[in-house]
């Protein structure tokens, strides 16, 4: 490599945040001095650095080429002692290069990345931890948890209730408003996309996980019809033994009807989780922070966010995003399959 280098990490101007191989000279207690083009000639200027390492006079220069063509990335460059290099080792980042081609001698030991000799972790060489690491997937859950639960409050809550309405309560214009409500599960959500995002927008809920959870406490009607039907299947004569018992309204919904409705209710349940489980184009659109994202959403960035596909980290986040709905599926079944075979048989 010739004279020895220092390799510096620019905080501020044209090459900020790029680790970049400068002549000791121009480096001192912070500060790096390099030409800048200004108008028709070259300038000084002072700029704000963090010295990384010194490279020795002696290191050389290891270049990886990647297996894949499909990567989009630029392939890593590294600085390593003579003895530390090999014509080739096996896949081990991201996109699984085959080796990486030395500059010097065919020693056999193993090559190690520049970030690890430097004490770095902008390349992390095994894939231990590096989904806690490269991306806040335990912040992808807590959100995506976040919104599963205040979303199957809600939906079974107010689903429940219109339910209730719908079926229990005589009152003129109820088939109607029936019917109205079945019909809206004909509108697809892209067309409810842009006007439900411009009132999120004058309401300020853009970029937080409102968007997500609050439509939920005003009910669907998908959810709404099953639980109606599921009502007219239990007896009316509970309820008028209720009235007789002085009980309102309300104590028949909330100590009759929704005890009896457990089944149903445990469906609901389930069906919106597993909605929001699976939801992308939702946080899609009303999400814009990175640290809001729910997990189908945060899975995306395995994909995009190095350049190229992070096999590893896609696989092990897939698996923790399925593992959650298999086990519930596993001790729900049994409720699952009881309320969706008893739903609709009573309807009329």
């Amino acid at each position: 490599m010739g004279a020895p280098k220092l390799l510096v990490v620019p905080a501020s101007g044209p090459h900020q945040g790029r680790p970049r191989l400068v002549d000791p000279a121009h480096y001192q207690d912070g500060k790096l001095t390099e030409q800048v083009r200004v108008a028709d000639h070259e300038e000084p200027r002072v700029f704000d650095a963090q010295l990384v390492r010194r490279i020795a006079a002696t290191d050389v220069v290891v270049k990886e080429w990647l297996l894949s063509k499909y990567s989009k990335r630029e392939p890593r460059v590294f600085y390593v002692a003579p003895g530390d290099v090999k014509s080739e080792v096996s896949p081990v980042f991201g996109n699984y290069p085959e080796a990486i081609k030395a500059l010097t001698s065919g020693e056999k030991d193993k090559a190690r990345p520049l970030s690890e000799l430097l004490g770095l972790s902008t390349f992390p060489w095994t894939t231990k931890g590096d989904a806690h690491r490269t991306i806040t997937f335990l912040t992808y859950l807590t959100n995506t948890l976040l919104v599963a639960v205040l979303g199957v409050t809600g939906t079974v809550l107010s689903s429940a209730l219109v339910a209730y309405g719908l079926s229990r309560v005589q009152w003129k214009g109820r088939e109607t408003l029936f019917t109205i409500t079945l019909s809206t599960m004909m509108v697809p959500f892209p067309v409810l996309m842009i006007p439900l995002y411009s009132v999120f927008r004058a309401m300020g809920w853009l970029g937080t996980l409102m968007p997500l959870w609050v439509p939920a406490f005003f009910g669907s009607a998908f959810n709404i019809f099953l639980l109606r039907q599921f009502f007219l299947t239990i007896p009316s004569e509970l309820s008028e033994a209720a009235r007789i018992d002085g009980c309102s309204e309300l104590a028949i919904f909330w100590r009759v009807i929704l005890p009896l409705a457990r089944p149903a209710l445990s469906v609901v349940a389930l069906f919106h989780f597993l909605f929001v489980w699976n939801d992308f184009l939702g946080p899609l659109v009303f999400l814009t922070k990175p640290e809001t994202f729910t997990m189908a959403l945060g899975l995306q960035q395995y994909q995009s966010q190095n350049g190229g596909s992070e096999q590893h980290l896609l696989m092990a986040a897939s698996s923790l995003l399925l593992l959650p709905i298999v086990v519930l599926f596993f001790f729900a079944q049994k409720t699952f399959i009881q309320g969706i075979s008893t739903t609709g048989m009573g309807g009329r």
